[in-house]
């Protein structure tokens, strides 16, 4: 008979057991991070590539581990890379490995919309294009609500023999064909029905091949996927392409939104809501979640995106700071993206107004600022003396006139930080200062909140309470108002819309150039309308990250360079509707040199703010000139940035040799704007060599304006440009020469036929300007603000930090512009 272990002993020999797998797996994989590994192009002839990267990584990772259970992603359709979970150690043997152009760390990225088209003079009664249902835009984002009105397909046609993308389905997307009930049901229970019209259905695979309002049809594209590496999900998330969070449905319905008309957030900008292209198709593509938008699985949507066959692909994600060119994942996207002959659209970011914060600012793709249109949204409140104040937000609640108690929130402290005294706030107004994302008043009761604040005047934005935020004049009259009656009441009136005459200017939370990688090359592009848009939302999120509050809304008023991106995305796709062949840079050169110019006098940080000038659309369609740009143009400016041959060889798949015959610099990349920089209190002279290709009439000649600042000269040779044919190129010489001290200035370049104006800015400043982040007053916003500035909308809050008023609480960053 065998001798018996007292429990003890087996309770002992399960602690050590456990205590070394707990050990073992956090030394294995605590020290490991998600790395990309970038290889440039797809190599030629028949290779495995998956099996190619699987043994890369098993040739620097210890015996034990499996190259497969670390490999993340295989990007092999479009160009050549993978993503990984690596030690530090493991990530810099790759790099010494032939055939790698760079390895960096995944990073986490953020999320950066009626009248905003016919505000840029872009009216349903624009002359549209026979071949608009031919384009296919993709969209990068939360995903979307197919349900939305927004997208119903009623009146689509067959979809465009391009496409590659196959049909495929996932849980939590409608397969039924009920056109207004559709149902999340389990794909299973439907294949049957789905088997009929795809017939190479995987049924739990996670794409869905699906239309506008979720069914599967035969005659709409609708491919969407949803990437996450981590397999992270938060329990509130959608593990499909469905939109959880809003910000994708937004954006792709201001891109290509169909016609709604009365739409509205309760009732605030009622019109007829649509996008730039309503006939034009939209690819989803889900990579942002509620914590933001990882690196891996932003460059595997671009892998797929590419191979499917799309026209445009629109990006309104960024990060918090710049990195190398081929260190950058959308950098690394969109070039791969512009060798396909796609063009890709990003936002400049929202870290404005601060020099040099734009991080989405590679030459190859379009850089869209945000700026406002003809509206503004006016709060106004009603103090018991019957004084009256105008301040900006989102307001939908009616308190119908009644007055409230009012106090201010430094008298209601309670023992926590960031929290007010229930016994003192329940039932009445608090006023407070700062804008951001306020939590206590709602958490102890108050009936609405009072913001005094300097800054975030420019926008409006929604809240749990009835809101309205005050400049800081005003403000400072409401707080002795408070503070000196003894009895003081207020009430908060619910919002109305006004015009705004000072649109449009370029918006507080706009990040600014200049270019932080190549300063010489002007960023942002142009801007776009990106405040107060409104825009498909998605039912399952509600109006408002604020406590108990339980709106849901099929269209929501939010602002960011997110909104402004896909209004250049819908203009892009509107000019390749009319030139299906025109390459991406020829696109964006037609949206730069057709923008309205803007006025400094409104955006002290001219250029840097606005880039070439305001969107036009229905102008962009007939530029008459473009500034055009291949793959080799840009490879030859990569020499002259310092790229080495082996790197533009892998990134090429050719045997391009950078020498002294071919290096470009900046100012040789035949880009739509001209920028010089130098050390300030220097003068510079600067030579362009540009290129034009004629879109316009065949026989045409175009003449030279040049409009110059004090301490500008420009000089244009020749200063005539006469055209024989369409697609003929000529040629021209740009001389420069700037006195420039510390400061910026600028100028214009127009080639003007009597019907075109082909504008391009000049721009000159001092190369350490961007350091000087100093304060500056915006008088039509009553507005100051300072380097430390960051926007936030109603789904974003900010880190927490120490306060002086204990009514502001600030929560955890989400991570969504």
């Amino acid at each position: 008979m065998a001798a018996q272990t007292s429990p003890l002993a087996w309770l002992s020999l399960i602690s050590f057991t456990l205590a070394m797998l707990i050990c073992c797996c956090h030394g294995s994989s605590d020290n490991r991070q998600v790395y990309i590994v970038y290889m440039g192009n797809l190599p030629k002839g028949e290779v495995s590539i998956s099996s190619l990267h699987t043994s890369m990584l098993q040739q620097v990772l210890p015996s034990n581990i499996v190259g497969s259970d670390v490999l993340l992603y295989s990007y092999h359709r479009s160009f050549n890379g993978f993503a990984a979970k690596l030690t530090k150690d493991e990530a810099e043997k790759l790099k010494e490995k032939d055939g790698v152009v760079s390895v960096f760390l995944s990073q986490k990225r953020q999320l950066h919309t009626s009248r905003s088209w016919d505000f840029m003079g872009f009216n349903r009664k624009v002359k549209r294009s026979v071949f608009e249902s031919d384009i296919i835009i993709g969209m990068l984002d939360t995903g979307i609500w197919p349900e939305s009105q927004s997208f119903n397909d009623t009146e689509f046609g067959a979809i465009p023999a391009k496409w590659k993308g196959t049909c495929q389905t996932s849980a939590n997307f409608s397969c039924n064909r009920s056109r207004r009930t559709p149902q999340l049901v389990n794909v299973v229970s439907n294949c049957s029905f789905i088997f009929e019209l795809c017939k190479e259905l995987e049924c739990l695979k996670q794409w869905i091949y699906w239309d506008k309002l979720g069914k599967v049809h035969d005659h709409l594209l609708r491919k969407s996927k949803y990437y996450k590496a981590d397999g992270d999900f938060d329990p509130s998330e959608y593990k499909s392409p469905r939109d959880s969070e809003g910000h994708g449905s937004h954006t792709s319905s201001t891109a290509a939104g169909g016609l709604v008309s009365k739409a509205s957030l309760y009732g605030l900008a009622k019109g007829t809501a649509r996008g730039g292209v309503p006939s034009a198709r939209i690819a989803v593509y889900k990579i942002c979640w509620s914590i933001g938008c990882d690196d891996v699985d932003i460059l595997a949507a671009f892998d797929d995106a590419i191979a499917d066959g799309v026209d445009i692909i629109s990006l309104s994600v960024g990060s918090f700071f710049s990195s190398e060119y081929f260190d950058d994942t959308i950098a690394i996207g969109a070039f791969h993206s512009m060798k396909n002959g796609i063009l890709t659209s990003n936002s400049a970011g929202n870290s404005g107004p601060s020099l040099s914060t734009i991080t989405n600012f590679s030459p190859w793709s379009l850089s869209v600022a945000a700026s406002t249109i003809d509206r503004k949204f006016v709060t106004r409140i009603k103090l018991g003396n019957g004084e009256i104040y105008e301040g900006t937000s989102i307001n939908t609640f009616d308190l119908k006139g009644k007055m409230y108690p009012f106090i201010a929130g430094a008298a209601a402290p309670n023992t926590s930080q960031g929290t007010l005294d229930e016994t003192l706030v329940k039932g009445k107004i608090v006023f407070c200062d700062y804008t951001t994302y306020i939590e206590g008043p709602v958490e102890a009761g108050a009936v609405g909140v009072v913001v005094q604040s300097g800054r975030y005047k420019d926008y409006a934005f929604t809240y749990g309470l009835p809101l309205s935020n005050l400049n800081l004049n005003d403000g400072r009259n409401v707080l002795n108002y408070v503070n000196l009656t003894e009895n003081p009441t207020a009430t908060i009136f619910k919002t109305t819309v006004e015009d705004d005459q000072f649109a449009p200017f370029a918006v507080t939370f706009s990040s600014r150039g200049p270019n932080p990688a190549t300063p010489d090359i002007l960023k942002p592009d142009l801007t776009a309308p990106g405040v107060d848009i409104l825009a498909a939302w998605s039912e399952a999120v509600p109006l408002t990250d604020t406590e108990d509050d339980t709106r849901i809304v099929t269209y929501n008023i939010v602002s960011g360079t997110s909104m402004s991106c896909p209004h250049a995305t819908g203009a892009a796709a509107y000019v390749k509707s009319f030139h299906p062949t025109w390459s991406p840079a020829a696109i964006k050169s037609a949206l730069m040199t057709t923008a309205f110019p803007m006025s400094s006098e409104n955006n002290l940080e001219a250029e840097f703010a606005y880039g070439a000038g305001h969107i036009n659309p229905a102008q962009a369609a007939q530029p008459g000139l473009v500034y055009d740009a291949g793959e080799i143009d840009y490879v030859k400016f990569l020499c002259g940035q310092g790229y080495t041959p082996k790197q533009l060889k892998l990134i090429t798949e050719s045997n391009f040799t950078c020498s002294e015959g071919t290096n470009g610099t900046v100012w040789d990349l035949n880009y739509p704007s001209f920028t010089l920089s130098t050390s300030p209190g220097n003068s510079i002279i600067r030579v362009f060599h540009r290129t034009v290709t004629n879109v316009g009439s065949p026989v045409s000649t175009y003449k030279a304006v040049v409009n110059a600042s004090p301490g500008l000269i420009i000089q244009v040779q020749p200063s005539v440009l006469s055209f024989r044919s369409l697609g003929q190129k000529l040629t021209f010489v740009v001389t420069v020469g700037a006195e420039i001290g510390n400061s910026m200035i600028s100028g214009s370049l127009i080639w003007d036929d009597g019907v075109h104006q082909v504008r391009s800015p000049i721009v000159a400043y001092a190369s350490l300007l961007y350091i000087f982040n100093s304060k500056i007053a915006i008088s039509h916003s009553e507005m100051r603000w300072s380097e430390t500035n960051n926007y936030h909308n109603h789904f974003k809050s900010t880190v927490q930090r120490n306060l002086t008023q204990p009514c502001i609480h600030f929560s955890k960053e989400k991570n969504l512009l």
